[in-house]
């Protein structure tokens, strides 16, 4: 989810945090409040800042939550998409999509217009 959606899906994200934490997952960090916030990467010679939605544990692996929901700059999610499995895949974190229904479509062909195939979806 882009910065310019937080406020519109917040209750989303925060039932994603619930999903997680009974899937086992522990140290959650969100990008909301009462969470403590995720570590930031800022693009080198500019101000754009990428911060996942939620990074939590389990079995000792990192994993990085992104929501997967309609957004007025899919081009700017698609992006952020991109580099955070970048970053997972040079650190050996595990990226995942978390989406919810009605979000499903745009979801997939997201993922298929940017060839991100390997990238599992959590469907709450």
């Amino acid at each position: 989810m882009i910065t310019q959606d937080k406020e519109k899906y917040e209750e989303e994200l925060n039932q994603s945090i619930s999903y997680l934490k009974n899937l086992g997952y522990s140290n959650i960090k969100a990008d909301v409040k009462g969470y403590e916030t995720p570590k930031s990467y800022h693009k080198k010679g500019s101000d754009i800042a990428v911060t996942p939605d939620i990074v939590a544990e389990k079995e000792g692996r990192k994993h990085i939550f992104d929501l997967s929901l309609k957004s007025q700059k899919p081009r700017l999610l698609k992006s952020k998409w991109l580099f955070l499995n970048t970053l997972s895949q040079l650190k050996s974190y595990r990226f995942r999509l978390i989406t919810t229904k009605g979000h499903y479509k745009f979801s997939n062909e997201t993922i298929k217009n940017i060839n991100l195939d390997t990238i599992k979806l959590l469907k709450i």
